[in-house]
């Protein structure tokens, strides 16, 4: 079998080649080259594909995403039909997610913006905050690292809360579903996380009309795509009050343009698309284990559902 790598950057392509070839010494890996030999490569494994390069090549197995999300593969509008996605997820990412929404959801719950305020205007002002139990929050998306964090809150202490397009069941956690579960999962959450996949139906969904129907001063953490937010509305929701501060992870456009009002905001944290990045060392391993299934029986416990989007 014969993989070819493709990263925006050559030095980090490079280094996967060597990685990948040092652990999968019965494969051949190269860096992907539309123009070198296209009908040889058996599986494309990447990270923001140029669009209509995996087209070219005729004989493809597989497309590993370097990454638990599929929506830069899917971008690609001359994407070959019916190949197998196979998404890189592990312990490690969830782990690292785990730890972010904790993080997020903590500072707001303590209000730690707002202490760091007091702190530089040397304002010694005690801040009263309910008990976690008596906060309500909320995770959209109850995928692997969804549940992950929804499970890290409930352990926490806080009301928890989940939202999915289908129906799930959690321990320690109220689930919702479908388009007609999703105003009675706002109603009453006091910071909502987003982790939803990206796909057309969720595309904008953090928008004016889902700040609207949160209380009055919640707070919003979105650590799944950029697109999942309408810009305009949050800095509008923000700048009434509807919502009191948000954490961001990511961004339509990344890293995130020097002028955009994100950065100065007061009631915005920006962080940059680190909230759970796989480390590379690990990553190698899944992605080999999962194509060493993938060569043996032709499938493995990570191939995504194209059709779903994740």
């Amino acid at each position: 079998m014969k993989a070819a790598i493709y990263l925006p950057s050559q030095d980090k392509t490079q280094w996967w080649v060597d990685m990948l070839q040092s652990l999968l010494p019965e494969m051949q890996v190269v860096a992907l080259n539309p123009e070198d030999s296209p009908e040889t490569v058996d599986v494309a494994v990447v990270w923001r594909p140029r669009s209509g390069d995996l087209a070219r090549f005729p004989n493809l197995k597989a497309i590993v995403s370097i990454g638990a999300g599929i929506d830069h593969v899917l971008a690609d509008t001359a994407l070959p039909q019916g190949v197998p996605i196979i998404r890189t997820v592990g312990d490690d990412l969830t782990q690292r997610m785990r730890e972010y929404v904790a993080l997020h959801v903590l500072r707001h719950h303590r209000d730690m913006p707002r202490q760091l305020r007091a702190q530089a205007e040397r304002d010694w002002h005690a801040i009263v905050v309910p008990v976690a139990p008596n906060r309500t929050v909320g995770v959209m998306g109850l995928g692997n690292l969804g549940a992950a964090s929804a499970r890290t809150l409930a352990g926490l202490g806080f009301a928890t809360r989940g939202w999915s397009k289908s129906p799930k069941t959690i321990e320690g956690v109220t689930c919702f579903s479908g388009a007609e579960g999703l105003s009675a999962f706002l109603t009453g959450c006091d910071i909502v996380v987003n982790l939803l996949p990206l796909t057309d139906e969720t595309k904008g969904i953090l928008n004016a009309d889902l700040f609207a129907r949160l209380p009055k001063g919640a707070c919003v953490i979105n650590c799944a795509r950029g697109p999942h937010l309408v810009d305009a509305d949050l800095l509008a929701a923000l700048d009434s009050g509807q919502i009191k501060q948000a954490t961001l992870d990511v961004f339509h456009v990344e890293p995130l343009p020097a002028d955009h009002a994100f950065w100065t905001h007061p009631a915005v944290t920006v962080t940059p698309h680190v909230a759970s990045q796989i480390d590379a060392e690990t990553g190698g391993r899944i992605i080999a284990a999962n194509l060493r299934t993938f060569a043996e029986t032709g499938t493995c416990a990570d191939v995504a559902d194209a059709q779903r989007g994740y």
